[in-house]
């Protein structure tokens, strides 16, 4: 196939040369020019929103929630800390994380907006494969760029939110290589720089991208056929520099911010070898013959004594030296093979990183690695049709029907392969039908199922997690939270007990037992787990704000209030510290410091009815009458059926001897809760003041055929007969 070779070893003004002829029938010369491009990526981008739309609107999957920005670092101060603070980020990828962070503040949780960037990165990706294969004269460039748009393999890519780390990574890289190609072409220093720039925001985005100094030597390689370092190496000298600190600073975090590293990961060097085989063979199948994908698929079990599992590293070496032999007749394939692996070659397995802990293998990992297949492929296909010996016009229309053809052939799979985004529980039971044994899955299906309150289900989730992985933390946490969940305090605190006996760098767990202890009233063994929470991470907003709680209790403002402004500094928008700390220092009398705590809870959370109320009733203890009615009042529009507010409302209008007003708001409560004790007492007692002893009467009476044992309605009650015998008696005297 020496119509993809370059043409430097081909003679240029031969009028039998081979590619001239091609050119001439309009097999190589690209068959969409000027407008057309632009009606092509406009098509594409469609086809694309097509394709992907059952997954348009999904909601968060897995670790979504930690790369959507997280409220700690929403503010400014969060920017500053995506940049400058490893630990603030899943993975220090800041120009990521700065995109997630611009993009929150646009549209918040909505995840269409972020699904819609995926996807119009992913096609912006797809248009620069077909720009850089033009410029390296490779065929047929276009149905290439439409096979990788909408290749079923990318789904994982463009459909899953955090993988936005692979669609704007792929868009600086495939730039930067274009701008490259540009500077390799005319030797200008601004192509240079824009390249320079261009890479290290990939590199910023995604650490793999680091490979693209060697995949652009390779592509001089197969276009020289020999390199030359002045022209060749030299100045990529600083790309394989930087590439290299960018990579290596990566595989440090995951080693050691990360957690790659234990049991999962001690393999040895002949085991990597065995993945790295391995994963290439399942890369270059699934590319060939993508049917099957798993969101999650089964972890190797990996021997250097299992002698047929040689066969994968032997078949690739084989396969490599084989290509070798060819390359006088074609460097392209192996040109194409030596990108494939190149590409894929940080996520080989010869570094640690964390996925490794379920699985070797991914389809987004081979995200960028599949455009020199499909080079191949495409050119491939254009080497057999140029044969036909085809008119340029017929040749064009073939281009078009085949990018049309194959864009409709991958359509449907990617359409069908998206529907398994379109919520978390979908993708996590779809991976299970197809991985049973994949423990990670369980346990975030009992998650989610824990979310919506479906503590049965989620603890069958966590209980075959264990029994997959028997010494698994996150699933005894788990199990923890959905047996608290259902008021089995004793069985929710042992399994935290055994998560953090596994796991004793555990912090959520650790929080989350300390929260099971407070429920049981056993606030200094509670306070104890919260501060080796915070031992583990001291930025752990929720273990500050529990702690706080927990000394609220025991009636120590002084260490409470300290750790609720701890909490409120690590996450500003922590609604119920900023108000539980309002209600502390309200009811020590430290009005302004409390008024300025409240006003940020009720701006954070408008419609928090509870709140005013809670204040009103402090307010009312304080004597502090009007305010109390005002607060009362705010509860009262936000929730015209809170029927404890009317009730407390009433009691305050009662003190200012509003006894009309009062009992409106007494009846209220009693609609909308007719056996509301209190409600009737009280309304009995207005009653009695303005006068209307016999409807007060049997209002102090209705409260005790509600509670016969409320001791307030029955002294009320007697009270009322008693002044209804002595007015009657009074009235006997008279006559």
């Amino acid at each position: 196939m020496n119509i993809i070779d370059g043409g430097t070893s081909r003679p240029q003004r031969h009028p039998n040369n081979k590619a001239e002829r091609r050119s001439r029938s309009g097999i190589t010369a690209a068959p969409f020019r000027g407008w057309k491009v632009g009606l092509l990526a406009l098509i594409l981008l469609l086809a694309v929103l097509i394709a992907y739309y059952p997954a348009l609107h999904g909601g968060m999957l897995w670790d979504d929630d930690f790369h959507v920005t997280r409220p700690e670092l929403r503010s400014w101060h969060g920017l500053y800390r995506i940049w400058f603070d490893l630990n603030a980020t899943q993975q220090y990828y800041p120009i990521v994380h700065s995109a997630f962070w611009l993009m929150y503040k646009l549209w918040a949780g909505n995840t269409l907006g972020y699904h819609l960037l995926n996807i119009v990165l992913h096609v912006t990706s797809a248009f620069l494969v077909a720009l850089i294969l033009l410029r390296l004269g490779v065929p047929w460039p276009w149905l290439a760029a439409v096979i990788f748009a909408l290749h079923p393999v990318q789904v994982e890519s463009v459909a899953w939110i955090c993988e936005l780390k692979n669609t704007l990574s792929g868009s600086f890289y495939l730039a930067a290589a274009l701008a490259y190609l540009h500077f390799d072409k005319g030797r200008n220093r601004w192509p240079y720089a824009l390249a320079l720039s261009l890479f290290i925001l990939a590199l910023l985005s995604k650490t793999v991208t680091a490979t693209l100094p060697a995949a652009l030597l390779v592509a001089f390689w197969w276009q020289r056929g020999r390199l030359n370092w002045r022209r060749d190496a030299l100045p990529l000298v600083p790309f394989f520099v930087i590439g290299a600190a960018g990579g290596l600073f990566t595989a440090w975090v995951e080693r050691t911010v990360l957690g790659a590293r234990g049991a999962e990961y001690m393999l040895t060097s002949i085991e990597r070898c065995l993945i790295a085989g391995r994963a290439i063979s399942f890369y270059l199948a699934k590319l060939f013959w993508p049917i099957d994908l798993i969101f999650i698929y089964p972890r190797w079990q990996v021997s250097q004594r299992v002698w047929w599992q040689y066969l994968y590293p032997l078949g690739v070496i084989c396969l490599i030296v084989l290509l070798w032999l060819l390359r006088k007749r074609s460097r392209a394939p192996l040109a194409a093979m030596l990108l494939f692996c190149g590409t894929l070659f940080p996520a080989l397995g010869f570094f640690n990183v964390y996925p490794f802990r379920y699985s070797f293998v991914a389809d987004h990992f081979q995200y960028l690695a599949s455009i020199s297949i499909i080079a191949l492929f495409c050119a491939g296909l254009e080497s057999v049709v140029s044969r036909w010996r085809l008119q340029h016009k017929t040749a064009a229309l073939l281009g078009i029907l085949v990018c049309a053809g194959g864009g409709g052939a991958l359509a449907f799979p990617t359409w069908l392969q998206s529907h398994q985004y379109k919520n978390a529980e979908t993708l996590y039971r779809s991976t299970l039908s197809q991985n049973p044994s994949c423990w990670l899955a369980h346990t975030n299906l009992g998650n989610l199922l824990i979310s919506q309150g479906r503590y049965r289900e989620a603890k069958a989730s966590f209980e075959e997690a264990l029994r997959i992985k028997p010494e698994l933390a996150a699933a005894y946490n788990g199990m923890g939270i959905a047996w608290v969940g259902e008021g089995d305090l004793r069985s929710g605190i042992q399994n935290y007990r055994r998560a953090v006996e596994l796991d004793p760098g555990y912090a959520e767990a650790f929080n989350n037992l300390g929260v099971a202890l407070a429920r049981d009233h056993l606030y200094q063994e509670a306070i104890a787990n919260y501060q080796k929470s915070l031992q583990i991470d001291a930025d752990y907003a929720m273990a500050h704000y529990n702690m706080a709680n927990a000394y609220s209790r025991l009636n120590k403002p002084a260490v409470s209030e300290q750790h609720y402004l701890q909490a409120i500094q690590i996450r500003p928008d922590m609604t119920f510290a900023h108000y539980y700390l309002g209600l502390t220092l309200l009811s020590q009398g430290r009005n302004s410091e409390a008024t300025e705590h409240l006003n940020a809870a009720f701006k954070l959370k408008p419609d928090f009815s509870l709140g005013y109320y809670e204040v009103g009733n402090i307010l009312l203890q304080q004597a502090r009458v009007e305010e109390a009615i005002a607060s009362y009042a705010k509860a009262l529009a936000i929730k015209p059926g809170y029927a404890e507010a009317h009730c407390n409302l009433g009691t305050a209008l009662s003190q200012q001897g509003r006894l009309e007003e009062a009992i409106e708001h007494y009846r209220e409560a009693l609609r909308i809760l007719p056996d509301y004790t209190m409600a009737a007492n009280n309304l009995g007692r207005a009653l009695q003041l303005s006068g209307h002893m016999e409807e007060a009467v049997a209002m102090y009476a209705k409260a005790l055929v509600m509670d016969p044992n409320n001791a307030m309605a029955k002294k009320n009650l007697e009270q009322a007969l008693q002044a209804q015998r002595l007015t009657n008696n009074a009235g006997n005297l008279r006559r």
